[in-house]
Order: C-alpha cells, then sequence, then structure tokens
C-alpha cells in the first residue's frame, strides 16, 4: 500500500536586499533588474508551515531567514501535492523556469 503524495514545492520571495550578496549575484548572471529574486524548495510539509520554520531558523536556509518576504503560491499551488520523487524534479524544472525569465533564484 503506497502513501498518499504528500510532498510539496514552494517559492518565497525574497527581499531584493538579496542582490548584495556576492554569492547569490554570482549564482544569477542573467537576473534582469527589477524581477523578483526568490528561493525555490520542497518539502514534505505545508509550504506555510515550511516557511514559518525557515523564518524561524529551524533548518532555514540563510537567505530566506534574512531576506525573505513570503510565499508565492501562483508560482507552485497547482503542482502540489506530490510524490517525493516528482517534487525533487519540479523544484529543478521550476528554478530553471523562473531564472529563464530572468529572475534570481536560490535554491538549496
Amino acid at each position: 500500500m503506497s502513501r498518499r503524495p504528500h510532498h510539496h514545492v514552494y517559492v518565497i520571495e525574497l527581499s531584493k536586499d538579496v542582490l548584495r550578496e556576492p554569492r547569490f549575484r554570482r549564482c544569477n548572471p542573467g537576473y534582469i533588474d527589477g524581477k523578483p529574486c526568490v528561493y525555490v524548495g520542497m518539502t514534505g510539509l505545508d509550504p506555510d508551515v515550511r516557511f514559518d520554520k525557515h523564518k524561524a531558523g529551524i533548518q532555514a536556509n540563510r537567505y530566506v531567514q534574512q531576506y525573505g518576504l513570503w510565499l508565492l503560491p501562483d508560482l507552485y499551488e497547482g503542482f502540489n501535492p506530490m510524490p517525493y520523487e516528482e517534487a525533487v524534479d519540479r523544484e529543478i524544472e521550476i528554478g530553471i523556469d523562473l531564472r529563464s525569465a530572468g529572475f534570481g533564484v536560490w535554491q538549496a
């Protein structure tokens, strides 16, 4: 008996202040001024719970903890929930798509 799909992808908007981070800038050479900066992740939790954990410093990404503003559900809600393997692939695809559109993207 297989488990019900419960993994989620999520996208968090980051403050533009993240652009002051040299490592973030280096990883986004195609960034277009004015486009959003985002963090793309996947989790077995509800995205709202995962965002709160990032902000609280629990298994947090440094950029999300310091610069995370809010979730951008329009960019991911239609995909969730899904099996783990699909979530891994979808996280990568979303990051590639957003980076191709000129977004500043960080993925762990």
